[in-house]
């Protein structure tokens, strides 16, 4: 636990980790339950439930997954890295290897380095020489992904762009573990796409263009303003105070300077850890807060929230 909590607030967080929730692990069973039971269900009915109502169900699961995929990543339900990998490796949302989500994000969590291009994986800022050796293309594509609009229509594709780039350079190399990896993800892969084709009304398209790229353009959502860049990297995390639909998708991760303080907390625990020090967490994050999702809606959804330029790196 980080130095800097004092012996009472240590002694709240550990009750925490103390009760029969945390030690069983229960909530996040379920969901796993949950979330593997309901894409079959909705796959195998899908001829009664239609095409758009089953699209409309798969979405939101999808993004479910997602969030579930991280609790895996950071132990939970259980401590096996192993056993969580197995748990975590269906490709539902198809576009990214769970070993290669959860790798780069473990690197991501190095606060120190958070927001900082070429070293933080998850950063959405270019350096100066790049950001200078753009073209007007380039830089309006990012301006537009400032937005919450752009970041909706955008973020995915740009996402997905950079990962083939990133990911086709290492095959280049021949690194084994990058072969290893996607041969293994793509051949599960075709066996849920030949499942989804052999069991359901879905066309294969279908779910990967209308299913799957939605469900991780909500997810950019989240990762809209989680981070900024500052000087003092505790204050480069945000704390957003979103309604329940948001905090049940994302599990609980607005509470982003939260998880990052405390990453083995589960995203049952973190609204009460939020709660009990809820002032301390603000001035903690610099005053980094904001009230759901909705005002960064209404404040940027047609507003670049700052510059694609990294301000000092």
């Amino acid at each position: 636990m980080p130095n800097y909590f004092d012996a009472d607030h240590r002694q709240q967080i550990e009750t925490l980790r103390q009760r029969f929730t945390a030690r069983t692990e229960w909530p996040t069973w379920l969901l796993l339950i949950g979330v593997y039971g309901g894409w079959f269900s909705i796959i195998i009915n899908s001829q009664w439930l239609g095409r758009g109502l089953s699209t409309l169900l798969l979405i939101p699961l999808l993004v479910l997954w997602l969030s579930v995929q991280h609790e895996l990543l950071h132990g939970h339900p259980t401590r096996s890295v192993l056993f969580n990998k197995i748990l975590g490796y269906a490709p539902f949302a198809v576009w990214y290897p769970y070993t290669l989500y959860r790798d780069s994000h473990l690197l991501h969590h190095r606060d120190e380095h958070l927001t900082v291009p070429g070293i933080d994986p998850e950063s959405r800022y270019l350096t100066a020489s790049r950001w200078q050796g753009s073209s007007l293309f380039e830089r309006s594509l990012h301006w537009l992904n400032k937005t919450v609009l752009g970041r909706f229509a955008l973020g995915a594709p740009l996402a997905l762009l950079a990962l083939a780039a990133e990911e086709l350079q290492r095959l280049k190399k021949r690194e084994r573990q990058a072969w290893l990896m996607w041969l293994t993800h793509g051949a599960f892969s075709v066996l849920m796409l030949w499942f989804i084709a052999r069991f359901s009304v879905l066309p294969v398209w279908h779910y990967l263009l209308l299913i799957s790229v939605p469900a991780l353009s909500i997810a950019m959502i989240r990762s809209y303003y989680e981070h900024r860049p500052h000087v003092q990297p505790e204050q480069r995390t945000v704390l957003n105070e979103a309604g329940w639909p948001w905090r049940w998708l994302f599990l609980n991760l607005n509470f982003h300077l939260v998880h990052h303080d405390l990453p083995g907390l589960a995203w049952y625990d973190l609204p009460a850890a939020y709660r009990m020090r809820r002032e301390q967490w603000v001035a903690r994050s610099g005053g980094f807060l904001v009230q759901g999702y909705g005002q960064l809606w209404r404040q940027h959804g047609f507003r670049p929230i700052d510059s694609p330029e990294h301000p000092y790196h």
